[in-house]
């Protein structure tokens, strides 16, 4: 691959990846909204105590959490102006899985009220770790393919 083709294939990804955290940032916001406004009616309505609903906001509030800060290291992903292509790729992949299983799971958990589901959530905390441990070799490795 020349390097013309490389760097338009690099900018290319680039604009992906800012694609994607502008999506998962904007579920991001949306979520947190609804956890901040809706939330406190769906557990009045399931007549939650006031402990259990504590405990679920708190969950719920955790996935959030992730999920926007994930979000933005995928915007810095994006940003990047170097770095092998395979692993920003995999960086990505690694943390639109790790958002989808971790912080999924807890939404689900909390508005299904299914604590079986918090099995997942391990699994999706170690894609979001990976994603991030990938950032090391795709800095130390900024050369080519």
């Amino acid at each position: 691959m020349s390097s013309v083709e490389q760097s338009k294939a690099t900018e290319r990804l680039s604009r992906q990846i800012v694609i994607a955290a502008a999506i998962s940032g904007a579920l991001g916001i949306t979520i947190g909204a609804f956890g901040a406004h809706g939330l406190e009616a769906l557990f009045i309505s399931r007549d939650y105590d006031a402990a259990f609903a504590a405990k679920r906001a708190d969950q719920f509030d955790v996935g959030v959490r992730y999920h926007l800060l994930q979000s933005a290291m995928l915007l810095g992903l994006g940003a990047l102006p170097f770095g092998v292509q395979r692993w920003r790729r995999w960086s990505l992949r690694l943390s639109l899985a790790g958002q989808t299983l971790f912080c999924g799971s807890l939404y689900l958990l909390v508005l299904t009220n299914t604590p079986k589901l918090g099995a997942i959530t391990p699994l999706g905390g170690i894609c979001l770790i990976f994603s991030w441990l990938l950032l090391i070799p795709l800095c130390w490795k900024s050369g080519g393919e």
